[in-house]
């Protein structure tokens, strides 16, 4: 392992661990991928190196770089072709250093507590300043393009009840002045991706910007600290598998004509009944309920387990999105929705996190 030092704006040094010499790849190009430590940002990590990409994986903990790399490299035979570097959304300085030398940048990190925070400020800021320093660095440094993940959270919250009845497609975006149908993390993510589209408005650079807004996350956990999204089964929503975004993005890399275009990853609808029905079929001796919950037993229930209040909103409430745009323009062919639902929760009992 090597160790350089770089200035920040303060003139004080930050560390890059650097955890593999530069090499060449198969297509010549050189990735940064930040928040590799995440569900959706490791994944995509492994599939980038299974193609042949060399990929710059940031994260905020240096304690974490040991473990990344070893999990990774469990699933791929690249892993000569990873770097890894510790980097904060919130320091301008340091993305204009990691994104020299670099071809294209998946902006994956953005803040997704557990619990909801007091102060929704505390989402919206970073996610907002965190995505714009990505940008005005990838566009000073002559990035090609910077593929972005947002959320269906920017795109089918905030709606009146007749608003509801529709079919969301990309054209749709979230009301974050809504008080009633939002929580402060569908707001930062509107927000967020908004703002990443205005800046491409403006700039006159020749940067370009795709956005991927993928519905809950599931599919298979790497480790213990698995992300938000598959929290989902193992507390027992639009569903998509971990693999098929990561799929996406790279698609939203690869593909010329995805410039400027936003893409809904999801792959169906499923209610918490019958995500418990495929976990009970699958699983006959484990202790899994079927009975719906009730509204008001959900609501009560939340008062205890702070996990559960940013899911309240969708009791009762189906959103449907449509998603033949990813597949007609980027040949996309999401994994099923049961697929994921299996695979999540095969990987939390292999890893000991559910028994």
């Amino acid at each position: 392992m090597t160790i350089d030092f770089l200035p920040n704006g303060n003139c004080n040094p930050f560390i890059v661990f650097v955890l593999c010499q530069k090499t060449e790849t198969m297509n010549n190009k050189r990735i940064l991928l930040t928040g590799i430590t995440g569900f959706l940002g490791s994944h995509t990590a492994i599939q980038l190196l299974n193609r042949g990409y060399e990929v710059v994986g940031t994260l905020q903990n240096k304690d974490r770089i040991n473990s990344i790399r070893e999990i990774i490299g469990k699933n791929t035979a690249n892993i000569d072709k990873l770097t890894l570097a510790v980097a904060n959304l919130n320091d301008s300085a340091i993305w204009f250093e990691l994104t020299k030398n670099i071809d294209c940048v998946h902006h994956i990190a953005s803040p997704f507590p557990r619990e909801l925070p007091k102060h929704e400020n505390d989402l919206i800021i970073p996610a907002k300043q965190g995505a714009l320093n990505v940008l005005k660095a990838a566009s000073t440094n002559n990035v090609k393009r910077v593929v972005m993940v947002s959320s269906i959270a920017a795109i089918v919250y905030g709606k009146s009840k007749e608003e509801l009845s529709k079919v969301f497609d990309e054209s749709d975006w979230t009301d974050e002045t809504s008080s009633k149908d939002t929580t402060p993390y569908f707001k930062s993510k509107a927000i967020a991706e908004k703002a990443a589209w205005e800046f491409i408005k403006q700039n006159n650079s020749n940067l370009e910007l795709v956005t991927v807004c993928p519905g809950a996350i599931l599919g298979p956990v790497l480790e213990n600290d698995f992300g938000t999204s598959a929290n989902i089964v193992i507390k027992i929503l639009d569903i998509i598998d971990v693999r098929s975004v990561a799929d996406l993005l790279i698609k939203a890399m690869e593909t010329p004509q995805a410039a400027g275009n936003r893409y809904i990853a999801s792959s169906g609808y499923l209610t918490f009944k019958e995500v418990a029905m495929i976990l009970k079929e699958q699983y006959p001796s484990k202790k899994i309920p079927t009975a719906e919950l009730p509204n008001f037993a959900a609501r009560l229930f939340s008062i205890f387990e702070k996990s559960m209040k940013p899911i309240l909103i969708e009791l009762g409430i189906k959103r449907k999105t449509e998603i033949t745009k990813a597949q007609k323009e980027l040949k996309w062919q999401p994994l099923s929705p049961k697929a994921s639902v299996l695979a999540c929760a095969e990987s939390v009992f292999e890893n000991g996190i559910l028994i």
